[in-house]
């Protein structure tokens, strides 16, 4: 390919991409089926803007290389210990579950043992990048579910690795290989993979140390790349996959004291290259396929994602995943992944699948990707609404209660106060509408109540009309600044002390009479920047009286703003004032603290 030529595919590339992913992410489809459906999009099987599929597998090649060396940087020994049993306990029973039943359909229609085990490896993975830009999307990240399906695809990636470099051992046929017996071949690559462990823990770091006293920060990416080639081209000299030494490099860099420098200067390409490896892939998708047996194709998809769903809904439990998210996680590493493209092209090269089966499956693993937002979406808008309806609860039965303080909302926040007042015998009556969360309190000996804390038939069950406090610490500033109109009409005896999400907030709340209150995180926010003065050197005392000064500005200038909170202009130009004064009063002190010390040394 001639100079004009790669530039004419660069800029195709790039201008697919902005086109296609874009739109895929504003209706939902996610960043990775943009890339692949821009790469059928400018293939020859639509637009053939680029013709020449081989070129474009190179791309595909080196993207798939770069993507396993940055998964190998990110698994520090230490994360994947912390990981174990979610990763190699739940990840071996999703891939053996999901391999031994999909192989078990190949084989039940006809399939030879190699195809089905190798379809069976290669449609039990998921994708990593489609499943974990879920996950952030919809916050699952912390949940039992988003932990289970973090370790399994973690658990994935690191299977794939022996996964790829293991299936050309299975086209062994009995006869002498042209380079001497197996055993030989296999004692070259340990050979190499001892070499390559036992180099990178003592020549690796030297070298980082040495590049780091240069000052040069790019060369940390060059050593980096010399490193991926580098043993990558070692590993194929003894017949080993090239992505077994990508992987190897990532993670000898992920024991470097430097792998944060690293990550760094490497995350600006990670998304780009990764989006390289998709178009490729999307590239070579044979549509001709699905164009001469459409209906065997779309019940492939549908038998894979089944099988899938089935088996992961099934071990969800064993998982410790809530009831409820169960069939969520299994919908969310339901399709085939990034990695079964890499399976089948090795096992396509190897001869252990046939041009036409390797074909079809790269089409099925497509298609399946395409599935996962689509499922997604009809689960949000029908199987979430009708489970949320089943789970729904009615509100306690509350006996009349007779404490004096009445606490609306018994998340983080409230929980605080509540076990403040508990521990020194005051009673209290919570009221909150998390069943879950009321639930695990009652296990401690908490008297929490479901039910919604803005009916006021339910605030008089709970002893309102006695009661000299009410605390609002629920999470939404909506429903607290609802539930505090409906308390003043009704219960105008009751003291309000409430919780204020922000500055806005506090406005709010000082409009409907409101004194009592506390930002959330104003004070501990406080508390750590009066630790780290101490930390850098400053007196304890001087470090209280800043904090303190600080803190009585802060609030006096809350006091001075509200009056004109309405008013953008005037707004502005009271805080431009208070920044002003803020400064000076810390610069006279600086200057105070200076003259003492002069006057303790002279």
């Amino acid at each position: 390919m001639n100079p004009h030529d790669a530039l004419r595919v660069v800029l195709v590339f790039l201008v697919a991409a902005v086109v296609a992913v874009p739109l895929a992410r504003r209706f939902g489809l996610g960043a990775v089926l943009g890339y692949l459906l821009a790469g059928a999009a400018i293939g020859p099987w639509a637009l053939r803007v680029v013709t020449d599929v081989e070129s474009i597998l190179s791309f595909s090649e080196f993207g798939v290389v770069l993507m396993l060396f940055v998964i190998g940087l990110e698994l520090a020994p230490t994360k994947l210990w912390a990981l174990r049993q979610t990763i190699f306990g739940y990840g071996a029973l999703q891939m053996a579950g999901c391999a031994l039943l999909i192989g078990a359909l190949a084989a039940a229609f006809g399939a030879s043992w190699q195809v089905a085990l190798v379809a069976g490896l290669g449609l039990a993975l998921s994708s990593t990048a489609i499943a974990l830009a879920t996950l952030g999307e919809r916050n699952l990240f912390a949940t039992p579910a988003g932990k289970a399906s973090f370790g399994i695809l973690l658990f994935q990636d690191i299977a794939a690795i022996p996964m790829i470099a293991l299936l050309p051992m299975l086209t062994f046929d009995g006869s002498q290989p042209a380079d001497g017996p197996a055993w030989i071949g296999a004692a070259r690559a340990v050979a190499v993979i001892a070499a390559v462990v036992i180099g990178g823990r003592y020549l690796v770091r030297p070298a980082l140390r040495f590049i780091a006293r240069t000052g040069m920060r790019e060369m940390f990416t060059a050593f980096a790349l010399l490193l991926v080639v580098g043993i990558a081209a070692m590993m194929e000299a003894v017949g080993m996959s090239m992505a077994l030494g990508t992987f190897l490099a990532g993670v000898l860099l992920a024991d470097s004291e430097y792998r944060h420098a690293l990550e760094a200067d490497i995350e600006p390409f990670k998304g780009l290259l990764l989006g390289l490896f998709f178009m490729a892939v999307g590239m070579s998708i044979d549509f001709g396929v699905m164009a001469q047996q459409p209906w065997q194709v779309l019940g492939m998809v549908a038998a894979v994602v089944g099988a899938k769903v089935l088996v992961l809904r099934l071990l969800a439990p064993r998982f410790e995943i809530a009831r409820g998210q169960r069939l969520l996680f299994a919908l969310l590493i339901s399709q085939a992944g990034e990695f079964a493209f890499v399976v089948f092209g090795v096992a396509r090269s190897a001869g252990l699948l046939p041009e036409n089966i390797a074909a079809l499956l790269v089409l099925v693993v497509a298609l399946s990707m395409v599935t996962t937002p689509l499922l997604l979406l009809a689960y949000d808008q029908i199987v979430a609404p009708r489970a949320g309806k089943l789970r729904q609860r009615a509100d306690d039965t509350i006996e009349p209660q007779d404490n004096p303080v009445l606490i609306a909302g018994f998340g983080r926040f409230g929980q605080i106060v509540g076990r403040l007042l508990y521990a020194q015998g005051i009673g209290v009556t919570v009221l909150d509408h998390d069943p879950d969360q009321i639930d695990f309190l009652r296990q401690f000996g908490f008297k929490v109540f479901y039910g919604d804390a803005t009916r006021m038939d339910l605030l008089e069950a709970a002893g309102a009309a006695k009661a000299k406090i009410l605390v609002v610490a629920v999470d939404g500033m909506d429903e607290s600044l609802a539930l505090i109109d409906r308390v003043r009409q009704r219960f105008p005896h009751l003291r309000i002390y409430a919780r204020a999400r922000h500055v806005s907030h506090v406005y709010l709340l000082k409009d409907r009479g409101v004194e009592l209150f506390e930002r959330e995180m104003f004070e501990g926010s406080l508390m750590l920047g009066r630790r780290v003065l101490e930390g850098l050197g400053l007196d304890p005392a001087e470090a209280r009286a800043a904090a303190m000064k600080f803190r009585r500005h802060n609030i006096a200038a809350i006091d001075r703003f509200y009056p004109h909170y309405t008013d953008q202009k005037t707004m502005v130009s009271l805080a431009r004032q208070a920044r002003d004064e803020l400064e000076e009063m810390f610069r006279q002190d600086r200057e105070q603290r200076r003259r003492r010390e002069e006057a303790e040394w002279s």
